[in-house]
């Protein structure tokens, strides 16, 4: 770590912590050149994950996409943050852990899916109807009777 104040390339660590999220490491460094101290932070290197569009077109992984469709999902439902906030970071979890480096929107959409099906079956319902792009009536219909019939079938 090269020094701020005179490019000295050698110093040596006073005091080691975590940071707040716990994926951090904040060290304070003394420069061996001029005894001026620093702080320097540590952090986990992620290699970037690409959402494949259904249009083909490619673009950074965004958890906060995520957790924006999950919240307009849970409008005015009982359902809090921490939640919403957990199966966001569940989610990311699985798309890291798969170990690809391009991942396709569809896939996404399916886990956002299964995650709210066990949360709220409104805001499930709400979230494949922009999802699947529900034409008419009918075919919103199915997908509840879908539903029904995987729940009648857990019952049994």
């Amino acid at each position: 770590m090269r020094c701020l104040y005179c490019n000295c390339t050698e110093s040596k660590v006073i005091d080691s912590r975590s940071a707040d999220d716990d994926r951090t490491i904040r060290r304070r460094r003394e420069c061996i050149g001029c005894g001026r101290r620093f702080t320097t932070y540590e952090t986990i290197e992620v290699a970037p994950i690409l959402v494949v569009k259904s249009d083909g077109t490619r673009q950074a992984y965004d958890v906060g996409k995520i957790k924006n469709g999950i919240i307009k999902a849970c409008e005015k439902r009982p359902v809090p943050l921490e939640k919403i906030d957990e199966l966001a970071d569940e989610i990311t979890k699985k798309i890291y852990n798969s170990m690809v480096l391009e991942i396709s929107s569809k896939k996404i959409g399916e886990m956002v899916m299964d995650g709210l099906k066990e949360l709220d079956e409104v805001a499930y319902v709400r979230y494949a109807s922009v999802y699947r792009s529900f034409k008419d009536i009918s075919s919103f219909m199915a997908e509840l009777q879908r539903m029904m019939e995987n729940k009648e079938n857990e019952q049994k």
